[in-house]
């Protein structure tokens, strides 16, 4: 399940079984189930969630949604994508990989007047931690 998705789910579970411990009066919902911290559930922010929309508006139509690459066609022109979890990919530098986000080649569009230096660098770590489990 995505993390996004499982947010989702465990926040409504959450808000589920708080409203279910209410005695009594079955319009009230309670938010919380016990006033202990621990006992409270904390959702992780989505640390890429921006990213997430960066590489999906920009990066997808080429890389795939899960980063698999493969061959594609845009613009007329057909391209063999690497991917990201396998062959060089995985040797690649983050500099290596933030420059070929900067100034394209091999068929890959340059981005670097389209993306901020943070940009560039939130994909990279996006592209390390999602699609290479580093």
């Amino acid at each position: 399940m995505k993390p996004l998705k499982l947010i989702v789910v465990v926040g409504f579970l959450t808000m589920l079984a708080a409203g279910c411990t209410n005695e009594g009066n079955s319009n009230v919902v309670s938010l919380t189930t016990s006033s202990s911290p621990a006992a409270v559930a904390t959702a992780t922010p989505d640390e890429f969630a921006a990213t997430r929309v960066v590489f999906k508006e920009h990066c997808s139509k080429c890389h795939g949604d899960s980063g698999d690459g493969g061959p594609v066609t845009v613009d007329g022109k057909k391209l063999r994508v690497p991917s990201f979890k396998t062959g060089h990919a995985l040797k690649h530098t983050d500099e290596d990989f933030a420059d070929q986000i900067k100034n394209g080649g091999d068929g890959m569009p340059r981005f670097k007047d389209k993306f901020t230096p943070e940009q560039v660098n939130e994909l990279v770590r996006f592209i390390r931690k999602e699609f290479q489990g580093k």
